[in-house]
């Protein structure tokens, strides 16, 4: 998956927004800019993304695959892909909707009605 091809998915995904931080890393979050959580981080080569407790057993070790920097350690459940030879792209996208949709599970009841994510 190019990094073109996974902002065009992230984009399509309700309540997303996009920004550029940390020397140029595209982030997106559920929810607006200024208050919503972040869900993907991707430096272009990479795309680091929240999982599950069982997705993390499997791809922790995973060709192409390890704990994300800083996000792991801290003990977050982040695994970091590589975009050219990490996940097929059908998997990778099948994750950034998983992160999206553990993402918005944090997220309020309330703030999740205003987001129309109910």
């Amino acid at each position: 998956m190019t990094p073109r091809q996974l902002n065009a998915f992230c984009r399509k995904l309700p309540a997303t927004s996009h920004g550029v931080q940390w020397g140029g890393a595209d982030v997106w979050k559920v929810g607006p800019w200024d208050g919503g959580k972040v869900f993907v981080i991707s430096n272009g080569e990479a795309a680091s993304f929240k999982v599950s407790d069982i997705g993390w057993e499997v791809l922790r070790e995973a060709k192409g695959c390890r704990p994300a920097p800083y996000l792991a350690s801290r003990g977050m459940k982040w695994i970091q892909a590589d975009l050219s030879r990490g996940l097929a792209p059908v998997d990778l996208r099948s994750y950034l909707e998983a992160s999206h949709a553990l993402v918005a599970a944090g997220l309020s009841q309330k703030k999740r009605k205003e987001l129309g994510l109910l």
